[in-house]
């Protein structure tokens, strides 16, 4: 079962398929040499097809050291995983992946065996619904990743002048080096962050019912953010949105002079806390300042504060200031810092106070009195 490769020694004329239309000169010969290597790998001729008409065609000697050669239609992978084929097609694009055609070996093994794992799944008392939604979000989320990831191989071996046979063959060397690093290093990621999120769900529901959170203590908490940073996601590379986090992480521990802490840098958000809202506050201020200061290929922070009883876990914190503080951000004009009313009433005259009014935050039940502070 599954689609072998065709005889390697058949000849291929790349011209009359399409293989080199729009190349000259140099380009054209390297793209023949490129393709003959392909084809005396056992590269499919769809495979050619599709990768030249997508521009991908450097990468998939790398591919092959990524998934192997070994491909299925969406009709094998049913028949061996015992999993629908109408799913399996609903699966695909829920993950953001292109719905094959009809009869197109475009399954890997890797595929085949999560698909299996369906059956897990749902055995274990998941819905289908739920099973399409939670590959939707992984999909979101790792299409990033493997972004970020292609780029890092490439930036180990590019160099002027090179070939593209010679780049194909040294980017899948690199990518054969670095590939065993990426499971456990994903695996651990996810592991830690979803236990992040599983005791912030479990301190709020603690707090929601009135329960009792041993070891909290009172206190401020702000979140700043940049502003558009989503946008910008879909008009600038990967490497560029990284540049800009780690200038917002150099920014954010720049002003976290004790009793100020930075606790994490969240791609575009910094988290800082203090044990009292003052000291905090003019950090805030500082942070969007330097912003500002920055220039024109920064963009604008803006902040939110909040304070209460909250719990250390692990050098983070979780409870009701920490998502407050994160919700107040989300609604903070750019360049400003927006406080609660707790902040305000605990914070002696050292600064000037503008009411920015009531407004209702996803997730707080009821609406919050918000204030706009700036320096004196």
């Amino acid at each position: 079962m599954g689609s072998h490769p065709p005889d390697p020694q058949a000849p291929i004329d790349f011209a009359a398929e399409g293989l080199l239309d729009g190349l000259e000169g140099a380009a054209r010969a390297d793209r023949v040499a490129l393709l003959e290597q392909l084809a005396s790998e056992g590269m499919p001729l769809w495979e050619m097809r599709s990768a030249t008409a997508s521009g991908t065609i450097v990468y998939l000697p790398a591919d092959r050291v990524l998934v192997g050669p070994e491909r299925y239609t969406s009709a094998e992978v049913a028949e061996l995983s015992g999993i629908e084929e109408s799913f399996l097609l609903e699966a695909r694009r829920a993950m953001g992946l292109p719905a094959p055609e009809s009869g197109e070996a475009a399954y890997t093994e890797a595929e085949l065996e999560t698909t299996r794992m369906v059956h897990v799944a749902r055995e274990a008392g998941l819905s289908d619904e739920d099973l399409l939604e939670l590959l939707r979000v992984l999909g979101r989320g790792l299409s990033q990743a493997a972004e970020s990831l292609r780029i890092v191989p490439l930036k180990l071996v590019l160099e002027p002048g090179m070939s593209e046979p010679e780049l194909a063959q040294r980017y899948a060397a690199a990518a054969a080096a670095l590939y065993p690093l990426v499971d456990p290093l994903v695996s651990n990621v996810l592991a830690l962050h979803l236990r992040h999120v599983t005791q912030s769900a479990v301190v709020s529901e603690l707090e929601r019912t009135g329960g009792r959170l041993p070891g909290s203590r009172e206190v401020a908490v702000c979140f700043a953010d940049l502003v558009g940073f989503t946008r910008l996601g879909e008009e600038v590379p990967p490497d560029e949105l990284g540049h800009l986090a780690v200038r917002l992480e150099r920014l954010a521990a720049g002003v976290a002079e004790l009793p100020v802490r930075l606790v994490k840098t969240i791609g575009d958000a910094a988290m800082l806390v203090a044990p009292e809202p003052e000291p905090l506050l003019d950090a805030a201020l500082s942070l969007v300042d330097a912003a500002d200061a920055e220039g024109e290929d920064f963009p604008q922070l803006r902040a939110g504060t909040a304070l209460g009883q909250a719990l250390p876990r692990a050098g983070d914190w979780f409870g009701r200031p920490v998502n407050l503080a994160s919700r107040i951000t989300a609604v903070a004009r750019p360049g400003s810092v927006l406080v609660e009313r707790a902040v305000r009433e605990s914070v002696a005259g050292a600064y000037r106070w503008s009411d920015a009014g009531e407004r209702r935050l996803r997730g707080i039940r009821e609406p919050v009195a918000l204030f706009r502070v700036r320096r004196r």
